[in-house]
């Protein structure tokens, strides 16, 4: 149930907020298993001339850029899988951004499961019911 907020700083012209979308469910499916059904992706854009990195626009360096902030569940993936998400984002933005700019970024932000949660009910909720209905089950 990962929620996935995205920053583009190149033209909409650049890379359709569908394509984007599709890359970021695949990808966070494969690499961190999480259910695209339950997954939100929320796509803004910013005029090149309107972000900065080291206080020129990606319009006077000719570049673009993403931003993505990813909230997860804690204790859910592995260092070592988001260590490979956050490279596989870069490496696919890559290919679907021109000239795509270093200074780029993956946030994946760990979310306490007792403060994080849709539909009016926490993770944390969702695990105990999940354990005593393997329980009752048993």
């Amino acid at each position: 149930m990962p929620y996935l907020n995205l920053k583009i700083g190149a033209p909409r012209s650049a890379l359709p907020p569908e394509r984007a979308a599709s890359f970021l469910l695949e990808a966070t499916r494969r690499i961190l298993g999480k259910d695209p059904a339950l997954t939100a992706v929320a796509i803004d854009y910013v005029a090149p001339d309107q972000w900065f990195v080291g206080g020129r626009s990606l319009a006077e360096q000719r570049k673009s850029s993403f931003y993505l902030d990813i909230r997860v569940t804690d204790e859910t993936n592995t260092k070592d899988e988001k260590a490979r998400y956050i490279a596989a984002v870069f490496e696919g933005f890559a290919g679907l951004l021109p000239d795509l700019h270093e200074e780029s970024y993956v946030h994946v932000i760990d979310a306490r499961a007792a403060a994080y949660g849709f539909g009016g009910k926490t993770q944390e909720f969702r695990y105990h019911r999940k354990s005593l209905e393997v329980s009752a089950s048993s």
